[in-house]
């Protein structure tokens, strides 16, 4: 293996993967370094079992909810059954796959810790000890990812509280979970341990998913009470754990649990990787510009979680493609295209940003929320319709239960974001996606007509509640 390379890349995961892919289909050669499993935080301890735990638990109350194949149901959910599920999607933490792959698209692996070691050099230290300095020819990226972070709570740290890969990975179900915080991964594990049987406590101050529309985190804590979750809108003052448990204490009644999952938020895993080597703070987010470039670099990239504009592995991999193209149109002497909603950019970073929350119900949303909307200073006029009122969802469940909301710029008359909240909602987001970044007049979207009978026809009936523009 070379010592040298047009691309080095701290990280192989999903993000850093499609750099590095990008910039080989582009004609330059590139290198990963990963001191944990090739393919990452996703694929390992975050999107992938996540969604392998909630899913079964899904699956059967979408059953429950149609006549006829209720009946059907019978017993409890295999809680052992769901984590052996859960193993092979993660191919039971053995990235030997995701290895083969890297190799097979003409990537090269160095296994060990990487740090800058100034410009254009990085140093990799290797599980023996060994330490090896690569140099790259045009770019280094920085596709680190992000760590849980663990809030100043009394005794919490000598609690030992599980992190989200705590949760994702754990071998049994503990009978009682405490869980502090209110964002997805909160409610996505607080979903999956209801299902699993759990006893299952959330401490979320702001409420349950405060980014979103008012009426998605509403939606969601009257669901997840139905399931048997004691949601309080509190914070945790102390942690203690003895024998007994883990004991949370709040303004409230304390709660007594097996375990805790600090669920509070993320920060970037740039602390030891030799930021300061090339003028950068250590442990601090990185800035970049659209096209993923370092600010005051012509050499250094960050691309995902390190660099703070969207936490979510499809929007880290947007960029990802961008950053590996751009590497190689400069490397190659070519004029970035860096206008907005160019090839060489992540334009859609800004407003247009899809996600998926799996919680029960299904929270789907793409584009800015209303409060975003006005206070970004567009005119806007809220459209919402009952999503039960449409003929494909009363046909996916039995007095189904949703909401779906269009957020208008007037002035445009284009759609600005899209939110969605209820059963098998998910599969809808792309539409609401091409909507919001291909900024389709209200008067074309009359004519993009929905199937029949087909949960699409929310389409048709936001645009009749809008009105002819």
């Amino acid at each position: 293996m070379s010592d040298e390379y047009d691309v080095v890349i701290l990280g192989a995961g999903a993000v850093a993967e499609n750099v590095a892919d990008r910039a080989v289909q582009g004609g330059l050669t590139a290198v990963l370094i990963e001191s944990e499993l090739v393919g990452g935080e996703c694929s390992y301890w975050a999107c992938m079992p996540s969604k392998a735990l909630i899913r079964s638990g899904a699956a059967v109350r979408a059953a429950q909810r149609v006549s006829g194949a209720a009946e059907a149901v019978t017993g409890d959910l295999d809680v052992a059954a769901v984590l052996a599920r859960r193993n092979r999607i993660v191919h039971d933490w053995d990235d030997s796959s995701q290895v083969d792959w890297v190799r097979g698209a003409g990537i090269d692996l160095v296994r060990g810790h990487a740090r800058l070691s100034g410009e254009k050099r990085v140093t990799v230290t290797g599980p023996d000890g060994s330490e090896r300095a690569l140099t790259a020819r045009h770019a280094v990226v920085i596709s680190t990812g992000s760590d849980p972070l663990l809030p100043d709570v009394p005794g919490l740290l000598d609690a030992s509280p599980w992190t989200a890969r705590d949760a994702t990975s754990a071998k049994t179900a503990p009978q009682r979970l405490a869980i502090i915080g209110g964002g997805v991964v909160a409610v996505e594990m607080a979903t999956a341990y209801a299902s699993f049987g759990t006893a299952v406590t959330v401490f979320a101050r702001s409420g349950l998913l405060p980014g979103q529309e008012d009426f998605a985190g509403e939606m969601v804590t009257e669901s997840l009470r139905e399931m048997g979750v004691d949601v309080r809108r509190a914070a945790p003052t102390r942690v203690e754990r003895d024998d007994t448990g883990v004991t949370v204490y709040s303004d409230g009644e304390p709660v007594v649990a097996d375990e805790v999952l600090v669920a509070t938020g993320r920060v970037p895993r740039t602390t030891d990787i030799g930021a300061e080597t090339v003028g950068l703070t250590p442990g601090a987010w990185i800035d970049v510009d659209d096209t993923m470039l370092v600010h005051g670099f012509d050499w250094l990239y960050a691309t995902g979680d390190v660099n703070h504009r969207a936490l979510l592995t499809h929007q880290g991999k947007y960029q990802a493609r961008a950053a590996g193209d751009v590497i190689a149109a400069r490397a190659s002497g070519r004029t970035a295209d860096d206008s907005p909603w160019g090839t060489h950019v992540a334009t859609a970073d800004h407003r247009a940003v899809p996600q998926v929350t799996f919680s029960e119900p299904t929270v789907a949303s793409v584009g800015l929320t209303s409060a975003e909307a006005r206070k970004a200073g567009y005119t806007v006029r809220v459209v919402d319709y009952d999503l039960g009122w449409v003929a494909g969802a009363s046909l996916q469940a039995d007095d189904y239960q949703g909401r779906a909301r269009m957020v208008v710029d007037e002035d445009r008359q284009v759609v600005l974001g899209v939110t969605f909240v209820g059963q098998d909602v998910a599969e809808m987001l792309q539409a609401a996606t091409i909507a919001v970044v291909g900024e389709v007049p209200l008067q074309r979207l009359w004519h993009a007509v929905p199937a029949y009978p087909t949960m699409n026809e929310i389409w048709l009936r936001l645009l009749e509640a809008y009105g002819r523009p």
